[in-house]
């Protein structure tokens, strides 16, 4: 099983990070915090964190917020950001597979192009531990790379569904990736989720001398 490839502790090392959060996400935490609570009382999670952009955004906006990463440069940089800002936010070093926390701890769990990064078997046991950290009725944003993919075309099979050596396209240089077709979202989700939302979103690049797609799903279940 493989939850997590070192190219990412090498890359946040080197000072690899994002500033601002994704606008995917930002619509997603809007659109499905719970109004019923104030902010402070909604608790958002997300996997595979990062620098924590994404958490730096939703704590900005008051809610409460948890981060992991198996990367330790890298929850070590969302950590100093939040601090440097007096933010407060939990970042821990963690694989998801394994979440540290209790049952029924999150409103809202967000997955941006993590759980892409691994194998079947990792990305099972990573969506069922969500799915015990996420309150009842709960919502999780799954957001993998499609299958259509220009990168996808250009890389080597491994196993599991992950393919590596990427050389064309928008994910050159990220290591090891698994591309999603339609049924494998359905196959991933289907004990203890009900999805909500699927959508394939396409960018295409019109002007490249060589045809490029960039594809990914923008998935959201709720637990049952």
């Amino acid at each position: 099983m493989k939850s997590f490839d070192p190219i990412w502790e090498t890359k946040y090392a080197a000072g690899h990070a994002q500033r601002y959060p994704w606008d995917c996400v930002v619509s997603f935490v809007f659109r499905h915090a719970p109004r019923d609570r104030p902010r402070a009382d909604v608790r958002v999670l997300e996997v595979g964190c990062g620098t924590g952009s994404n958490l730096w955004f939703a704590a900005r906006e008051g809610f409460a917020v948890a981060g992991v990463d198996a990367s330790v440069s890298a929850i070590a940089a969302a950590q100093k950001r939040f601090d440097a800002e007096r933010l407060q936010g939990d970042f821990q070093v963690a694989d998801f597979t394994r979440l540290p926390f209790a049952d029924e701890t999150f409103d809202l769990v967000v997955d941006r192009c993590a759980l892409t990064c691994c194998d079947r078997f990792a990305a099972h046991s990573a969506t069922a531990e969500i799915n015990r950290v996420l309150k009842s009725r709960g919502r999780f944003f799954f957001n993998p790379y499609s299958d259509k993919h220009t990168s996808h075309t250009s890389a080597e099979e491994r196993h599991e569904g992950l393919v590596e050596n990427i050389t064309a396209g928008s994910l050159t240089g990220v290591g090891h990736i698994r591309f999603y077709r339609r049924e494998d979202i359905t196959e991933l989700l289907s004990d203890g989720w009900e999805i909500e939302a699927m959508q394939r979103v396409t960018l295409s690049d019109e002007l490249s001398p060589v045809p490029a797609c960039h594809e990914e799903w923008r998935v959201i279940a709720k637990r049952k």
